[in-house]
């Protein structure tokens, strides 16, 4: 049996966390493991997830970090503790009900079916959709951000901003976690083009992105301006 590892980093996602969990562990898929990476959330997420996981022992489990340190770090610590774990398939998504959790086999059928080092949950694909609370302006930073990386980086996918995915867990193992340089939501694009530039097949597959249930984004302008300076470090990087 193949084990499907999902890893949700976490910061104040009291609410949202419970309900997406059990969601994760409703689906249809044999296997599916939890795994919760949380930054010492200040709301009390971390406590949360212990007792997610001392309800489901074998399917969902937590890592602690001492603070709140990025996304991508977040990402790092977990894909790696999944690999570790022998999963076959990882799935990244994020707590707040933004990625549809029905969408999760649809990515394991797609990635099982072609072969695909990573299959995207996208936006921008025919049949993607953005969710109707989004306003105009939000929308065209988010069309004009995967614009900007795209046009910088050479890289022909639809969403390269994507952060819903799933991975084929050789494929992630070579990507070389340990090298990532991106602290931030940076993190997506930096895995997406070392997958290009390393000759991956990544597919694109349509989903409907809603907005947060509950809770605050986490986009901060350091991070802003990490996302914005990245793809011409990663150009230029020797």
């Amino acid at each position: 049996m193949t084990t499907v590892t999902v890893v949700i980093p976490t910061y104040n996602e009291v609410d949202n966390l419970p309900l997406i969990t059990q969601a994760l562990l409703a689906l249809p898929i044999d296997g599916l493991r939890v795994l919760v990476v949380d930054d010492d959330s200040p709301d009390g997420t971390g406590k949360v997830a212990d007792e997610l996981a001392a309800e489901h022992p074998g399917r969902v489990s937590v890592i602690h970090r001492p603070g709140r340190e990025g996304l991508g770090r977040a990402y790092v610590q977990g894909l790696t503790a999944a690999l570790e774990a022998g999963a076959g398939f990882v799935v990244q998504m994020d707590a707040d009900f933004s990625h549809p959790v029905d969408a999760v086999p649809r990515l394991l059928g797609t990635a099982e079916a072609t072969g695909a080092a990573c299959v995207i949950g996208s936006r921008y694909v025919p049949g993607g959709t953005l969710a109707s609370e989004w306003s105009r302006g939000r929308r065209a930073l988010s069309a004009w951000a995967n614009f900007y990386v795209r046009t910088i980086l050479r890289i022909r996918l639809r969403d390269v901003t994507a952060g819903f995915k799933i991975w084929r867990a050789g494929s992630l193992a070579a990507l070389d976690l340990g090298g990532i340089a991106s602290g931030g939501y940076s993190f997506q694009v930096e895995m997406h083009y070392r997958a290009t530039r390393a000759g991956m097949t990544i597919i694109e597959i349509p989903i409907h992105f809603s907005d947060r249930r509950a809770g605050a984004s986490k986009m901060s302008l350091r991070v802003q301006l990490e996302s914005a300076l990245m793809p011409w470090r990663l150009r230029f990087k020797r």
